[in-house]
Order: structure tokens, then C-alpha cells, then sequence
């Protein structure tokens, strides 16, 4: 479905991602690639990080996402990796592990799929325009 819903609306702030679309003009297309690129790794490497229950593991990976995220308008993927980030190195620093980002994790995946598949929606032309229907201006 190429319809955005009013969820989809709320992932991404689309004034910051505007600004930056307009700051990078052609370069846009490739770095999204690169987010892409690197969220798909940076999540697994999360993912991996609490089974291993290696609190290290997790802060780099997460403030990756956080930071690209944040690029493209993507708030809540962006304040969800933040959360994160924080959390595990609170917990480096106490000793811990942060079991308690169990949840966190689990819904990380889930929204950076649905955060970068709107994303890519928006930058592909083609998919805009089947998007628009028969008979759209």
C-alpha cells in the first residue's frame, strides 16, 4: 500500500526532512542509501548486543540510528534509539546489564522497517506518482 496514514505522518517530522532533502539536493537519494545501509546493520547489532548482553555493544548502534535518524525527520526512531543509547551507558557505568531495554529493542526493528520504508516511499518519484491515482494532478 503507497497511501500514507496518518501513523506514518506522525514518524517523521516532514519539515526537517524537507530542509535536509533541500541541504543534500542530489547527494539526497545516495545518503538515505547510506542510512538504509546502515540502520539495517546498526540494528542487528543491537538485536545481537542483548543476547549477548554485551551493554558495550549497544551504545555505538544506537547512537548511529539516533544521529541518521534525526537527519531525516525521523523523531520517534531517532528518541528510541536515544532511550537506548542513554540507558546503556547508565548501565556501563553502574555495572549492569539493561535488561529493563528488552521492550525498547523488541520495537526497534519494527519502527526503523516502517520509518525507512516511508522514507524511501517519499524519495522514489515513481512510487509517488502510482501513488497518486488515476487522474492526480
Amino acid at each position: 500500500m503507497d497511501t500514507i496514514t496518518p501513523f506514518d505522518e506522525a514518524l517523521v517530522d516532514w519539515e526537517v526532512h524537507a530542509r535536509t532533502r533541500a541541504q543534500l539536493g542530489a547527494a539526497f537519494v545516495r545518503i538515505l542509501g547510506y542510512f538504509r545501509e546502515d540502520g539495517d546493520k546498526s540494528v542487528a547489532r543491537i538485536e545481537d548486543a542483548m543476547q549477548r548482553k554485551d551493554a558495550t555493544g549497544l551504545v555505538l548502534p544506537a547512537h548511529t540510528i539516533k544521529t541518521e535518524a534525526r537527519q531525516f525527520g525521523a523523531e520517534p526512531l531517532g528518541a528510541l534509539a536515544e532511550e537506548i543509547e542513554h540507558e546503556a551507558r547508565s548501565a556501563i557505568e553502574m555495572h549492569f546489564f539493561p535488561d529493563h531495554l528488552i521492550p525498547q529493542v523488541a520495537r526497534l526493528r519494527p519502527l526503523y522497517l516502517q520509518t525507512i520504508d516511508l522514507l524511501e516511499r517519499d524519495a522514489n518519484p515513481l512510487r509517488q506518482r502510482s501513488s497518486a491515482g488515476p487522474g492526480a494532478a
